[in-house]
């Protein structure tokens, strides 16, 4: 069945309007989160399936969506599932969403940007043919940048889809074992900022850059060889 840009967007707005109204960012909370805990791993545990269907199915909606909350129920996965099956779980679930995201960006609106900056996105795209898969990578490992921003922003570009999945898979990976090991550990969690320190976010920056400081410094040396034999 087609679907319509017009009718994508309706439903969009439609499914925005009804999280909204309903005051469903309410329950993305960590206070939320913790008061409810246990009456989430009580259901849980009787009805482990349906919750881990249930649970994915949010997940991927949420981060689809780009609506707020992802990372409340990241946290949600390690209290629930424990470490492992919880990185696993959020991985597929926050990479699916987000490739969903990146798709709507590119049927709703790519046509149309393309058709007024032609030029100007073709040597972005160029550069994205190049190194988009570095680029990537280094923005999905910096916390600074807001996930569903490059979700939309990279719908736009020429990058292929299965490249932004196994990218944005392996991008997320670090921040995604952080934030659902410390849900495991729920009870002790404050504040969303007690989650990440500043030499944690360096870190993850140092190692989201390094990929990209590496190909340039092998393309500079091939080059220098070439012309310095």
């Amino acid at each position: 069945m087609n679907i319509s840009k017009t009718q994508l967007i309706t439903i969009i707005a439609a499914l925005i309007a009804i999280f909204f109204y309903f005051d469903f960012q309410d329950y993305l909370s960590l206070t939320k989160l913790q008061s409810q805990q246990a009456a989430i791993l009580s259901y849980y545990t009787n009805h482990p399936i349906l919750m881990l269907l249930a649970y994915g199915l949010i997940y991927i909606a949420i981060t689809g969506l780009s609506l707020p909350g992802a990372t409340i129920l990241t946290l949600a996965g390690g209290a629930l599932f424990g470490l492992l099956w919880g990185t696993v779980i959020v991985s597929f679930a926050s990479s699916i969403g987000a490739t969903l995201a990146f798709l709507a960006a590119r049927f709703l609106f790519r046509d149309n940007i393309e058709s007024q900056f032609a030029d100007r996105l073709k040597t972005v795209n160029d550069g994205i043919a190049k190194d988009g898969a570095y680029y990537l990578f280094t923005l999905r490992l910096v916390p600074l940048f807001p996930f569903f921003v490059i979700n939309l922003v990279m719908g736009l570009t020429a990058m292929k889809t299965t490249t932004f999945y196994w990218v944005s898979q392996i991008g997320m990976l670090a921040g995604t074992l952080v934030y659902v090991n410390a849900g495991t550990q729920l009870a002790t969690i404050k504040s969303l900022s007690d989650i990440t320190s500043p030499f944690l976010i360096g870190s993850f920056v140092l190692l989201g850059i390094f990929p990209l400081i590496a190909k340039k410094y092998v393309e500079y040396r091939t080059h220098d060889n070439q012309h310095n034999p």
